[in-house]
């Protein structure tokens, strides 16, 4: 078994070609007009900083569970944090972070108490990294897709208000179907897994000497809980967004009037 190092070297190489891909990465959105080019060398400028920064932290923290707990409220705050300044453009943390917790928590605890999940922060901090991401990602989604949909289309929503339906129901007959489009990329993931895709978990587990069908299960059971989390999440982003609880912060009412919190 080849050592993960061999896999891909850390050597100077590594830096000059990631800077490489990130500049014609950064050309590419601007040439394109696709309004991201600022973004991209953040985006590249900030993941080097932070991977940085905690893989010095995680070293420190793995074998302390109640640090590794601390960084994991840390993970749940940076989601929140995001999704927030996505779908609202606000920093308003308490309604976008709902579907994250709400689809993340419980199964964490699960996973816990099932002793699937052991309370070690080399195991907890990278399974918990998983699924926040997963909900996110699915947060803002469909947050953005829902919000974008009430208020192109908020005609729609009046005309179903005069035919009796009540505020949420007129809302979510227009915002869940395009919303719900969200969890293409994760069904999209789990369907291909294997034939297109190799997840990290699975080569990770590969080159730590474990058997294909160890790594196999192990992937296997990550992709469904991320799955699982995902679902959770973008109904819950939908339910919220025609509850009037997630807002555009520009007009500072929703499609429908009502206020965020």
């Amino acid at each position: 078994m080849e050592n993960a190092s061999t896999l891909l070297p850390v050597t100077p190489a590594l830096g000059v070609v990631a800077v490489l891909l990130l500049a014609a990465a950064t050309a590419v959105a601007a040439l394109a007009r696709l309004g991201h080019g600022r973004a991209v060398v953040l985006s590249g400028v900030r993941a080097t900083a932070q991977l940085l920064a905690v893989s010095f932290v995680i070293t420190h923290v793995v074998d302390r569970l109640g640090f590794a707990a601390l960084f994991v409220v840390m993970m749940y705050t940076v989601a929140a944090l995001t999704a927030a300044g996505r779908v609202t453009a606000t920093r308003r943390l308490f309604w976008p972070a709902v579907p994250i917790v709400v689809a993340t928590g419980p199964t964490l605890v699960l996973l816990w108490a099932s002793g699937l999940v052991p309370a070690k922060g080399i195991v907890l901090i990278p399974v918990a990294g998983i699924l926040i991401g997963g909900a996110m990602t699915a947060t803002v989604l469909a947050g953005r897709r829902a919000l974008e949909e009430l208020t192109q289309r908020h005609g729609e929503v009046e005309a179903a208000l005069t035919l009796g339906f009540t505020d949420r129901d007129a809302a979510m007959e227009i915002c869940r179907p395009a919303a719900s489009g969200a969890l293409i990329p994760a069904l999209d993931q789990t369907r291909t897994v294997g034939l297109v895709t190799l997840p990290g978990a699975f080569v990770g587990m590969l080159l730590g000497g474990a058997t294909p069908l160890q790594a196999g299960a192990v992937q296997l059971f990550v992709l469904v809980a991320l799955l699982q989390v995902q679902a959770v999440a973008v109904a819950l982003t939908i339910e919220l967004a025609a509850r009037g609880r997630l807002v555009r912060a520009a007009s500072g009412q929703g499609a429908r009037g009502g206020s965020g919190t």
